[in-house]
C-alpha cells in the first residue's frame, strides 16, 4: 500500500506521585513482599489520589508527547483516548482533553478494551492517517484503574497501578505503523470483569475487578503469541529480528512466556512492571517511553496486549 503513512512521532508519560510497595500490602493482608515478587514480578506501583482526575494524568502526558513530536497542540486533528475509568460516563475524557490542552473542533473519542486499549486507538489513529482524515493524532492510554479494585482482594489489589503516557501519530511517507492485529472473544468476558454499571440514576452491581487468574493467564499468553506472530507475517519478518519488545505489562511470567515462546533474546525485551505494575491501557505506551533515549531509528518495535472483553492485539511500527 502506498502512504501516507502513520508514525509515531513523540511519546510522553505522567505518573502519579505516590508510590506503594508490597510491604503496604503485607500489613493487613496475607501476602508478603517476596509471595508477590515471585509471581507476579510487581515490586511497586503509583496510585492517584483520592480526588485526581484521569485528565490531570492525561493532560501532562499529551503535552510531552506533543513536544517531542515537535509539533504544537493546534496541530493535533484528532484526539482518541483509550481508557477504562473516564472522568465521566459522558462526554468523553477525550473531550475534556481536547478542551484541557486548547484544541478545538478537531474529533474526539474514547476508545475501551481495557488492556488492549491502547493498540485498539492506535489502531484507530492510523486507519484515520490512511484515509487521509488526520495528519496528527494524540493516541492517549490512561488509566487510574486503582479505583476498581476491592483493596481486600489479594488476588487483584496487588496488580494495578495509575497511569497515563500518549504517542503522536503523524502522516509520512514511509511507513511507521507497518502492522496492526486485534481480536476479541466475547464468550471470555467472565474471566476478567467489572460488572457495575449505572441505572436510572444509580449504580448496580459492585464496581470492582473478578479475575480467574489461570484462565487469564492462559488465554492472553496464547493470544498474544498469536497476534504477535500474526503482525510479524504481515511485515514478513521473524520474531528474532525485532529490535525492541514492548509487551502490556500484565505479569512478568506472562511476559517472559511470550518472550520465550517468540525466541526473543531478555536483553530486547522492555519491563516497567516491577515499578509500574499492571497500568491498563497507559501500560505499553509508558513501557515505550522508557526507553526513549536508547532507541533508533529504523528499530523495528513490536508491542502487543490483552485485557478484558478478552480484548487482544499486536502492532509493529518502525521508528522513523
Amino acid at each position: 500500500m502506498n502512504g501516507p503513512y502513520a508514525s509515531i512521532a513523540g511519546v510522553g508519560s505522567e505518573l502519579p506521585a505516590r508510590q506503594v510497595d508490597n510491604h503496604h500490602f503485607a500489613k493487613y493482608l496475607d501476602t508478603s513482599d517476596e509471595w508477590i515478587r515471585k509471581r507476579t514480578g510487581i515490586v511497586r506501583r503509583h496510585l492517584a489520589d483520592k480526588d485526581a482526575k484521569l485528565c490531570d494524568l492525561a493532560r501532562p502526558a499529551a503535552q510531552k508527547a506533543i513536544a517531542a513530536a515537535g509539533v504544537t497542540a493546534d496541530q493535533i486533528d484528532a484526539i482518541i483516548v483509550a481508557t477504562t475509568t473516564p472522568d465521566r460516563i459522558f462526554p468523553a475524557t477525550a473531550c475534556l482533553l481536547q478542551d484541557a490542552l486548547g484544541v478545538q473542533g478537531c474529533p474526539a473519542f474514547d476508545v475501551q478494551a481495557v488492556c488492549c486499549g491502547f493498540l485498539y486507538a492506535l489502531s484507530c489513529g492510523e486507519a484515520m492517517i490512511r484515509a487521509e482524515r488526520s495528519s496528527c493524532a494524540l493516541i492517549v492510554g490512561a488509566d487510574i484503574f486503582s479505583r476498581l479494585v476491592d483493596w481486600n482482594d489479594r488476588s487483584t489489589c496487588i496488580l494495578f497501578g495509575d497511569g497515563a503516557a500518549a504517542v503522536v501519530l503523524k502522516a509520512a511517507a514511509n511507513p511507521g505503523i507497518v502492522a496492526l492485529q486485534l481480536g476479541a472473544q466475547g464468550s471470555s468476558a467472565d474471566i476478567l470483569t467489572a460488572e457495575g454499571h449505572p441505572q436510572r440514576g444509580e449504580f448496580c452491581g459492585k464496581p470492582v475487578t473478578r479475575m480467574d487468574g489461570q484462565s487469564v493467564f492462559t488465554l492472553a499468553t496464547r493470544a498474544m503469541i498469536e497476534s504477535s506472530l500474526a503482525v510479524c507475517d504481515q511485515a514478513a519478518i521473524k520474531p528474532d529480528e525485532i529490535d525492541w519488545f514492548v509487551p502490556h505489562q500484565a505479569n512478568q511470567r506472562i511476559i517472559s512466556a511470550v518472550a520465550q515462546r517468540l525466541g526473543i533474546g531478555k536483553e530486547k525485551v522492555v519491563a516497567t512492571i516491577a515499578e509500574h505494575g499492571n497500568t491498563s491501557a497507559a501500560s505499553i505506551p509508558l513501557a515505550l517511553d522508557s526507553i526513549g533515549e536508547q532507541i533508533k531509528s529504523g528499530d523495528r518495535v513490536l508491542m502487543y496486549a490483552a485485557g478484558g472483553g478478552l480484548t487482544w492485539g499486536a502492532a509493529l511500527a518502525l521508528v522513523p
